[in-house]
């Protein structure tokens, strides 16, 4: 799919973790938890993908992904993380007794990242309800889970709540950071005091504590009520019904002050329009662009997918203009059976 960077900080593989790498000391036989946090836990189970080589994310999430989903429907309903099921032809769901429930995909919203999918049989446990991430402030305490129970379950601490820009065209205004870090975050639950779900697992970053902070290593988490706004079209239709956003199909980070060209999907937009690997962007439609949430702003403002955008570009110290017909990028990429 990708030239460039690779989808190593997702959590969409690696080991699963047994739940000792960075749980809270505890006595035996005691909970440390608060009993509506406890009985939560159950809702929590694993998720695993398999993948089609040929299909285009395998080349930079993997044919084979693991990580979580939260049981939110007395249907089977699961929320997880997107990248776990992008592209997806089976997807195994696995309770907390070790229990394996075959699942299908219902859907992925690009936008926010998050992903639906339901058990073909209805999994006898109790739901997570749905919670108000908006309660989260800086500092505020809640338990990431995996799969596991309490044993794989870490108290954690708002760092942050802020934007986000992901280098693949990805926007959150309000993201979720917790510390410490979470070893395996793809999927997981943030899990308030009362128990109920308040962000699904995104990313491993380096700065949880944010820019001009000292670095340190917590998780991203994707605020729930993201999902409230489109969850009954998502369940119904799969995807949102709005005129999809333009996709240029660019890996785009700042590098001293630049926005550079980190990676270019394969047969995309930009690929196409002959972009390369190391090209420095400087303006959209004439406008200059000042950093990578700007060039998405910008970008998504011009039109729907389909819009041809005039990019302003430097290489090799020669500057040039380039227009790119913008993509959807659902039609990029392939499920189920397509």
């Amino acid at each position: 799919m990708a030239r460039g960077l690779n989808g190593s900080a997702n959590g969409a593989g690696g080991h699963v973790p047994t739940g000792r790498e960075a749980v809270e000391a505890r006595l035996p036989g005691v909970s440390n938890l608060p009993p509506a946090v406890a009985g939560a836990l159950p809702a929590v189970v694993g998720l695993r993908t398999t993948v089609p080589k040929d299909r285009r994310s395998a080349q930079t999430l993997g044919t084979e992904r693991e990580g979580y989903g939260v049981l939110i429907g007395d249907d089977g309903l699961v929320v997880t993380i997107g990248y776990l099921i992008m592209e997806a032809d089976t997807v195994t769901i696995t309770d907390i007794d070790g229990n394996e429930w075959a699942a299908y995909i219902v859907g992925y919203d690009y936008e926010s990242g998050f992903g639906l999918v339901r058990t073909e049989r209805p999994i006898r446990l109790n739901p997570l309800v749905l919670g108000d991430s908006d309660t989260l402030e800086l500092r505020s305490e809640a338990y990431v889970a995996g799969l596991g129970g309490e044993k794989a379950t870490l108290k954690v601490k708002v760092a942050g709540r802020r934007e986000f820009a992901g280098y693949w065209e990805y926007l959150l205004d309000n993201a979720i950071f917790t510390v410490p870090a979470y070893p395996l975050w793809g999927g997981s639950a943030l899990i308030g005091q009362d128990g109920a779900l308040l962000g699904v697992g995104s990313l491993l970053v380096q700065e949880a504590l944010g820019p001009g902070a000292p670095a340190f290593p917590g998780n991203m988490y994707v605020p729930i009520n993201r999902l409230k706004t489109i969850f009954q079209e998502l369940v119904s239709k799969g995807r949102l019904a709005t005129p999809p956003r333009p996709w240029l199909g660019l890996l785009t980070v700042e590098h001293m002050g630049q926005l550079v060209v980190g990676g270019i999907s394969d047969g995309g937009p930009a690929d196409r329009a002959g972009l390369q690997r190391g090209d420095i962007l400087h303006a959209l439609n004439g406008d200059v662009l000042d950093d990578v949430a700007d060039l998405y702003r910008k970008l998504w403002a011009s039109g729907p997918a389909g819009t041809a955008v005039t990019l302003r570009m430097e290489r090799d110290n020669d500057a040039f203009e380039v227009t790119v017909r913008t993509g959807d990028r659902a039609r990029y990429h392939k499920f189920g059976s397509d």
